[in-house]
């Protein structure tokens, strides 16, 4: 589900970092909520997998940026926690996050809503 190369300040090995994929990535836009390193905000879960998801916000991160992620799920009582979550690249408003810590309650969580992700596809 990799975006095709384009000519952008984009370097070629983040692209090819972007399209290393260990999990099927799920297309979603769900709400989330993010904090870290003296910061929050707000943005939209474009794309999610069990490794990690892309965003979309105005918050300013820097590749290595370490984040708390709370991912708003549509049908789950409270929002999907994320404890450390790693800015992998960043491209404009649109970063990649890779999962770095996540309970095994949230992570049975995540599966569930990748499982049902799975099913619309």
């Amino acid at each position: 589900m990799g975006r095709p190369a384009q000519a952008s300040s984009c370097s070629s090995d983040r692209l090819q970092a972007r399209d290393r994929r260990d999990q099927p990535r799920f297309h979603a836009q769900f709400r989330s909520s993010l904090s870290g390193q003296h910061q929050e905000g707000h943005g939209r879960t474009m794309d999610i997998s069990a490794g990690g998801c892309k965003i979309e916000s105005d918050l300013m991160v820097a590749e290595g940026t370490t984040l708390e992620c709370r991912i708003h799920v549509p049908g789950l009582d409270w929002p999907l926690r994320i404890d450390e979550a790693t800015v992998r690249w960043t491209d404009g408003k649109t970063f990649g996050l890779r999962f770095s810590k996540i309970s095994p309650q949230e992570l049975e969580k995540l599966e569930a809503v990748l499982d049902d992700l799975e099913r619309e596809a």
